[in-house]
Parts: C-alpha cells; structure tokens; sequence
C-alpha cells in the first residue's frame, strides 16, 4: 500500500512539474511595477498626437476589446506552453525585453494623450473612467497593449491553430491594437513604435537557438 502511494505522490509531483515553467509568467507582472513607478508624467512631456489621430473618434464601446487584453495575453502564453515550449519561451523573452525597453523609453521620454471630456453615465463610459482613473495618461510611446497582442498574433503563425482559431486570434489582437486609439489611450505613432519595436526584438531573439523543427511556409512569414 505504502508503495503504491509513494508511486502516486510522484506521479501528481511529476505532473505538477511539467507546469512549473508557466510560472515564468510572473516575470510580467514584476516587470510591471516599474510601468507603475514611470507613469507619473515628471520632467518634460511629450504630445505624438497628429492630426490624423485627432480624426479618430472616441468610441466607448471599444473599452471591451482594450479590458479583454489581460485575459487575452495569460490565456493565449498557457496555451503556447500547452502546444509548443518553443514558441512559448521565444514570445516570452520578445515580451519582457519588449517591457523592458518601453520602460528605457520611458524613462527617457515620456509622452501623453489627451483624454476626452466625458458626459455620458452609461457603464461603458463607466468603463472608461475606470481605466482612467487607473491608469494616468502617460507611459505611451511604445504602447504595451500593442506590443504584447502583436507578440502573440506572431506567435500564433508558429502554433498549429486550425484555422477558425486562428481567425479568432487574428481579430482578437487586432481589436485590442484598434481599441487603443478608439478609447484615446494610444496615438498611431505609439501603435507603430510597438510594432516596430516588436519586429527589431523578434530579429534580435531568432539569434537564440531553439528546437529545430520545420515551419510551413505561413509560419516562416510570421516567425517568432
């Protein structure tokens, strides 16, 4: 009996195990106390608004798209883990030296957004005010929003998603892109300086030598 335990306990140990490399995962929100000690708008700040950002309407209903972005981000890393360690461990080295740098950024040159006035009681405004109140309105150029859902929407082209999944995340990420500049969190500059920004770090991170394995053609494009 007393085997049969042991050999129990080492199995659930076992399983247990495998999973412990998720908790890498909390490197995300370490790093993130340093997005909270940054934004606070000191020194001189900085305005990338354009006139064609100015075009752009405020449209509340896109707060959902911007608030799905954290389940969004945990959800899609564990499902990396799940399907291919290698696609998971590259994306999350891209996204906390992508952290990283922002906050380098930052640091040096801090930017804002000017926020509209808001007069509306619905609860999507509500939602608005929320993230607000919550979150001054600096720490912009590069928007992390953008850099992280681009780092997974790359990252998905490395996964063997069928293809209503990977619509799914296609339309998802790009939502959240999208909702930064309808919900006047992000100016376009700060879209492009994430994205970029995300290419210059996928480029640096192909250096690291991962599994070897072959990648469809749709993979090779997008590789992360």
């Amino acid at each position: 009996m007393d085997a049969i335990k042991t050999d129990a306990n080492n199995y659930v140990i076992s399983k247990l195990a495998t999973y412990f490399p998720l908790l890498w995962l909390l490197a995300i929100p370490l790093l993130n106390v340093f997005y909270g000690l940054l934004n606070n708008g000191s020194g001189d700040v900085g305005n990338l608004m354009t006139d064609l950002d100015n075009r752009i309407p405020f449209v509340p209903v896109f707060i959902i798209p911007y608030l799905i972005w954290y389940p969004f981000i945990f959800g899609m890393f564990i499902v990396f883990f799940l399907k291919d360690r290698a696609v998971y461990y590259r994306s999350l080295i891209v996204l906390c030296a992508g952290l990283i740098s922002c906050y380098l950024i930052y640091a040096a040159y801090q930017t804002t957004v000017p926020r509209p006035l808001m007069n509306d009681d619905g609860w999507l405004t509500g939602l608005v005010k929320f993230v607000y109140a919550t979150d001054k309105p600096f720490n912009c150029f590069p928007s992390i929003h953008v850099l992280a859902s681009y780092i997974v929407l790359k990252a998905s082209y490395r996964c063997s998603f069928e293809r209503i999944a990977r619509t799914a995340i296609f339309i998802a990420a790009w939502s959240i892109i999208i909702s930064t500049l309808f919900v006047k969190q992000h100016a376009l500059l700060d879209v492009a300086g994430a994205v970029l920004l995300t290419e210059a770090l996928v480029f640096a991170v192909k250096l690291i030598r991962f599994e070897n394995r072959k990648t469809s053609k749709e993979a090779r494009a997008h590789e992360l």
